[in-house]
């Protein structure tokens, strides 16, 4: 069922709108032709004259990773240049832990907030509530930090301490901590029993997303009995990407055969095929998968997969869009080539880059009277300087990416629990495996 691969994927760290599937490999180059190397001459002439003449002295190793970032990013947004920082932020987001404090914080009034303290963790341990607003960070005041500065500072290396002051409602003065930090596991899938109904919710693909996902559906089926079990809601919204090999194991937890995914590059010998192997975790119970616009990339290849063989239902608005596939490959000084090198196709040979996931049911989520006019659609058409997709319109991809935070305002949740229940019927559930939406090729006997 579940397969070991070195593959990785990486997004930005905060704020991402889709995360990029990519693998790590050292590739041979080509190399240049004379004309080239003339050009990158007169490249070499423009810095110096820079270095020397600009009025005033500017960081020459800037000047360098900005002209890289430069080249890169004109050939697509996802193709970029990481510095040592950026490569090993990179790998501590992949691996799903990284030293910390232990708690989920948002930005108010300038101060940063806790929206809750991960269970056993140093700030649950040190008494950090829900609520709580972190006025100062080591003795320095956090106003006029952005969000992720404040989080980069609580940050760090294990066994190392740092000073917390805290703002807490009914306190008369605020209250000094003085935390450890600890290695902090970030879980990729949170789950619930809703009733009669198994909710998986994959937030990123991490290293430890199947782990998690294989541990959430057995609880669940704990809790709830085989045949009081109506099936699984799995909920893909909001989640940017992650890794490849993650994304296809999580397909293949709910799978017996078929391939899910495959990657094709510029050269018809860089083509990959991966495909399910036996073993279902669900026990062959129906799925509803969940996407809108904030579903991305690693996500995509998940919802197209179960959609394509007609292994679940997928519920919500159009994804991303996001089908293009990024390599890592290792600099001098620890640094990091981000390169688009392939795109990805379903098991039916589609392609969404620019397209995005259809959805067998459009469920439209409204919007709150507050968040009104204030959210545009995510997508990977709209942005600027994208590899145009072969099946890409005018209509292009992305869609509203808002959940409410009440499972009971939840329209897209709701749909689906009533589908599961026999409450509402479609067409397009249960899905049958034997209409699996093929490549011709695959028909062909």
């Amino acid at each position: 069922m579940i397969r070991r691969a070195s593959l990785v994927l990486v997004g930005a760290l905060m704020g991402a709108t889709a995360m990029s599937v990519i693998y790590t490999a050292t590739l041979p180059a080509e190399a240049a032709g004379s004309s080239t190397y003339r050009e990158l001459s007169i490249f070499g002439d423009v810095f110096e004259r820079v270095r020397a003449q600009y009025v005033t002295p500017p960081k020459e190793d800037q000047l360098i990773e900005n002209a890289i970032n430069g080249m890169l990013t004109s050939l697509d947004p996802h193709s970029s240049y990481m510095n040592a920082k950026d490569a090993e932020d990179m790998r501590t987001q992949t691996r799903g832990e990284f030293g910390g404090l232990g708690i989920e914080v948002t930005m108010e009034d300038e101060l940063v907030k806790v929206i809750a303290p991960i269970d056993d963790t140093p700030a649950s341990r040190a008494g950090v509530l829900a609520g709580d607003f972190i006025s100062k960070i080591d003795g320095k005041d956090v106003r006029g930090l952005k969000l992720e500065e404040a989080v980069e500072k609580m940050r760090g290396a294990v066994n190392t301490p740092i000073k917390l002051t805290l703002i807490r409602k009914g306190a008369d003065k605020p209250i000094e901590l003085t935390i450890m930090r600890d290695i902090i596991s970030v879980k990729a899938v949170k789950s619930r029993v809703e009733n009669d109904v198994g909710y998986l919710r994959v937030i990123s693909f991490t290293e430890k997303t199947y782990d998690d996902l294989e541990k959430a559906i057995l609880k669940i089926k704990e809790e709830v009995p085989a045949d009081k079990l109506k099936g699984y809601v799995l909920d893909l919204r909001l989640n940017p990407g992650g890794l490849l090999d993650q994304a296809i194991n999580v397909s293949d937890a709910f799978l017996e055969r078929g391939e899910v995914v495959s990657t094709r590059g510029r050269n018809e010998d860089e083509t990959r095929r991966f495909n399910a192997s036996p073993g279902d975790l669900s026990d062959g119970k129906p799925v509803i998968v969940l996407i809108n616009g904030g579903s991305a990339s690693a996500s995509e290849i998940v919802a197209g997969a179960l959609q394509d063989l007609r292994r679940a239902t997928v519920v919500g608005t159009r994804s991303f869009g996001k089908g293009s596939v990024q390599t890592i490959i290792p600099m001098g000084e620890a640094g990091a080539l981000r390169l688009t090198t392939a795109l990805y196709y379903t098991p039916s040979g589609k392609s969404i880059q620019g397209t995005g996931i259809t959805p067998d049911v459009k469920i439209d989520q409204p919007l709150p009277a507050e968040l009104q006019g204030k959210l545009e659609n995510a997508g990977e058409s709209n942005l600027r300087g994208h590899i145009q997709g072969q099946d890409e319109t005018e209509e292009g991809s992305g869609s509203s990416a808002y959940v409410p935070p009440e499972a009971e305002d939840d329209l897209q949740l709701q749909y689906a629990l009533q589908l599961l229940r026999g409450e509402k019927t479609d067409p397009s559930f249960p899905p049958n495996p034997e209409n699996a939406a093929l490549k011709k090729a695959d028909l062909e006997p």
